[in-house]
């Protein structure tokens, strides 16, 4: 009956718009908790100290929902139609990761698991909850655990069919179902994405140092990002897609099924000119719906001005100068900054 009722499960998955559909236990991960806590202990988290506080959660699934018998993990393909890099040999614009060129992911992946849920209960009973990215699970090695596929070196999960780029979600429920065989890693001697980082944010092969990884300083970091990795960011104004592109297992990938993750064209290589004179209520109407509005104006025109001063182009001087007494002392900073680099440039 449990076999019947996964199969089932897998063929609605595929029909919800999920590309992958594996299933684990909840207390399946292993050496998570080691792991996490060497993470924390290192300060390699930064300033996202809620990994801090939810730190028994996360390194212990079983129990954020002691009545939870399986773990449904699920994979959806985001993978670009274009060249995620093509931009970087745009100094005048900026790069945004290509998670965040379309809506949310968050609010798309969340209904299609939250009626993937209620199908569920209604086939088979029981109780569920939904989870994608917005709460203490660690969904990495669950996917892992489940045959999702592997943490690559880069941190990230990798799978053999859908190569690095691709969101994950997971229902948890109180159902027994079979479960699937975890997936081993295939990373092999490649060392690609480490190679690729511009901030070498890998301490080692399986090792991220948050405080210097691009996404976490344009996406989590508050207030001014250290001048020694300001010019190492280049023109890159939110996230960072460099250690997945490099990826070798990507040539496996398919263009994601879900339009409302194609790229909108004016997000692939957006003006840093343009960008760089939003005000909060110009930054809430261009990022309406995506998930670029969460980081607010102010952080993400420190970012755009970081990557005006990388640009080496002095015809974006005047709009730094314009912003060099901005009332956000973060942005007035990093205009200051932008001003200096470019003034630089001029002698």
């Amino acid at each position: 009956m449990e076999q019947a009722l996964k199969d089932k499960l897998l063929a609605q998955a595929r029909a919800e718009g999920f590309d992958a559909c594996r299933i684990c236990a909840p207390d399946a991960i292993g050496q998570v908790p080691d792991r996490l806590t060497a993470f924390l202990d290192a300060g390699r988290h930064g300033q996202m100290r809620w990994m801090e506080e939810r730190a028994g959660w996360r390194g212990n699934p079983a129990a954020l929902w002691p009545e939870a018998r399986s773990v449904i993990m699920l994979g959806e393909s985001y993978t670009p139609a274009h060249d995620p890099l093509a931009v970087l040999g745009q100094p005048d614009c900026g790069a945004i990761s290509v998670y965040a060129q379309n809506r949310d992911y968050h609010d798309l992946v969340k209904k299609r698991l939250k009626r993937l849920a209620r199908w569920l209960i209604a086939e088979g009973g029981g109780e569920v909850k939904v989870f994608v990215d917005t709460a203490p699970v660690a969904e990495k090695p669950l996917g892992q655990a489940a045959g999702l596929g592997w943490q690559g070196k880069h941190t990230n999960l990798v799978s053999r069919e859908l190569g690095s780029w691709f969101f994950i979600g997971s229902v948890f429920t109180t159902l027994d179902l079979p479960v699937d065989a975890t997936e081993r890693d295939h990373c092999g001697s490649c060392t690609a994405c480490q190679v690729a980082c511009p901030t070498a944010a890998f301490p080692a092969p399986y090792q991220l140092d948050a405080r210097r990884c691009i996404s976490y300083l344009t996406i989590e970091h508050h207030g001014p990002v250290d001048v020694e990795l300001r010019g190492l960011l280049g023109n890159r104004i939110y996230g960072c897609d460099d250690c997945l592109a490099a990826c070798p297992w990507n040539k496996f990938a398919v263009e994601a099924r879900e339009i409302r993750y194609h790229a909108r064209p004016e997000l692939v290589a957006p003006k840093l000119a343009e960008l760089a004179v939003l005000d909060d209520a110009g930054f809430r109407a261009f990022f309406s719906g995506s998930p670029i509005k969460r980081i607010g104006r102010n952080r993400f025109v420190r970012n755009v001005l970081y990557a005006i001063g990388n640009s080496g182009d002095v015809a974006l001087l005047a709009i730094a100068q314009g912003l060099c007494e901005d009332e956000d002392v973060t942005v007035a900073d990093a205009a200051r900054w932008a001003v200096g680099q470019l003034s630089a440039t001029q002698r």
